[in-house]
């Protein structure tokens, strides 16, 4: 096998970046067409892939990748997918970042919103609420509050 023309590692990491920023765009597209829901699932999957081959990846950004996997599953409404991304966000977040643990915990509660789970969907939806108290950063805690409010409407 041949060297590339490139650096590797300079295409991971810009590809890691990239691919996560254009599935951010997906998401928040309206009235995205069948095949821009499958463009975000691949992206999101490109970006995770890149990231695990970069050595500087850390818990956090695999943490941060999955909880991506799981809002674009919930909103292609494919319950399974995004539950089991939700639980691999939790499994690789800290107890000592509440900002990522509520994230975490939201994509529990939205993975279960989908699957018509509603009282397990209000139990982490309070998990996520009660990481929400532990944030102290104040764009983190707007960030987070609004995605759990909009979560909680959801909910009522």
């Amino acid at each position: 096998m041949t060297s590339p023309n490139f650096d590797v590692k300079d295409a991971h990491k810009h590809f890691a970046a990239h691919c996560f920023n254009k599935a951010w765009e997906l998401i928040d597209k309206e009235n995205r067409t069948p095949e821009e829901d499958r463009q975000m699932v691949l992206l999101n999957q490109a970006s995770l892939w890149h990231w695990t081959q970069r050595e500087d990846c850390t818990k956090r950004n695999l943490s941060i990748g999955y909880w991506q996997a799981s809002r674009i599953y919930a909103l292609i409404e494919d319950s399974h997918s995004a539950r089991k991304a939700a639980e691999l966000s939790l499994e690789h977040t800290s107890e000592d970042e509440p900002f990522y643990l509520g994230y975490a915990y939201e994509a529990m509660a939205r993975a279960e919103l989908v699957a018509e789970n509603r009282t397990a969907a209000k139990e982490y939806l309070a998990s996520a609420q009660e990481q929400l108290e532990r944030v102290t950063e104040a764009d983190e805690k707007k960030w987070l509050g609004a995605d759990l409010t909009q979560l909680s409407s959801k909910l009522q």
